[in-house]
């Protein structure tokens, strides 16, 4: 008896085994994506989203008067 090992039962275990490494892949990528952005300041933040083109320059002024007024 193979109790489920064979065939079928060896392709189940192979893609729990892959499921596994990109779980664990992935909540290392988060992880230091969150470290990375924790360490810039609010300032430091919306250049790099004007250099990206995410923001506008007006928007990018706005945020900027914001943050200083804080």
């Amino acid at each position: 008896m193979h109790f489920g090992f064979g065939g079928f039962g060896m392709i189940l275990f192979w893609v729990a085994i892959i499921a596994v490494v990109v779980v664990v892949v992935k909540l290392l990528s988060d992880s230091t994506r969150n470290r990375d952005t924790k360490s810039k300041t609010p300032l430091q933040i919306i250049e790099d989203r004007y250099a990206a083109g995410e923001i506008t320059r007006d928007e990018f002024e706005e945020k900027k008067r914001d943050l200083a007024q804080r």
